[in-house]
C-alpha cells in the first residue's frame, strides 16, 4: 500500500504546483473513490475533519504556512503506486482536478462523512476528529450511478 506522501507526489507530478488546500481535497478525494472502486484503502493515515474540509494531518504537517506546493519528491514517491490506485487518483483528476480550491471545500462541506465527523460543531470550529473510511465508503458509493466517476 502506498502513503498519502506518495499519493501527493503522483498528483503533483500529475497537475504540477497548486494550493496546499486543493492538494489536501484531491489527496481526500482519491481516498474516498478508491475506497469505492477497489474496495480498500489508498493510504493508512488518517484524514480529519478540519475547519475547511478533510485534511491529512500527515500532508498538513509538510506543506504548514505555504500557499503553494509543486514537489513533492522529498517525501514521497509515485512510483510506489500500483496501477489500480493511479487508475483510481487519474479518474480523481479527471473530474476534480480543475475545480478550484475553495470550490473542493465547499462541496465536502456538503458531504456527509465531513459533516458527520464533525458532528454539531459551529463553522470554523477546530476539529480533529478522524473521518472514518466505514463513512467515507458508504456515502461515495450511494454515488455509484449518480456520478460521472
Amino acid at each position: 500500500m502506498a502513503n498519502v506522501h506518495d499519493v501527493a507526489a503522483y498528483i503533483l507530478k500529475k497537475k504540477s504546483s497548486m494550493s496546499a488546500m486543493k492538494l489536501q481535497k484531491l489527496v481526500y478525494y482519491s481516498q474516498a473513490w478508491h475506497l469505492v472502486w477497489e474496495e480498500r484503502p489508498l493510504f493508512s493515515e488518517r484524514i480529519e475533519a478540519w475547519a475547511n474540509g478533510p485534511v491529512s494531518p500527515d500532508l498538513y504537517a509538510k506543506h504548514r504556512r505555504q500557499f503553494m506546493v509543486s514537489d513533492w519528491s522529498q517525501w514521497g514517491n509515485s512510483d510506489n503506486l500500483d496501477a489500480g490506485e493511479k487508475a483510481s487518483i487519474d479518474n480523481v483528476l479527471g473530474f476534480y482536478g480543475e475545480r478550484p480550491a475553495h470550490e473542493l471545500s465547499e462541496l465536502t462541506h456538503r458531504e456527509d462523512p465531513w459533516r458527520n465527523a464533525r458532528g454539531d460543531l459551529p463553522a470554523g470550529a477546530n476539529c480533529r476528529t478522524e473521518i472514518s473510511h466505514v463513512d467515507i465508503h458508504e456515502y461515495y458509493d450511494g454515488l455509484v450511478g449518480t456520478n460521472p466517476l
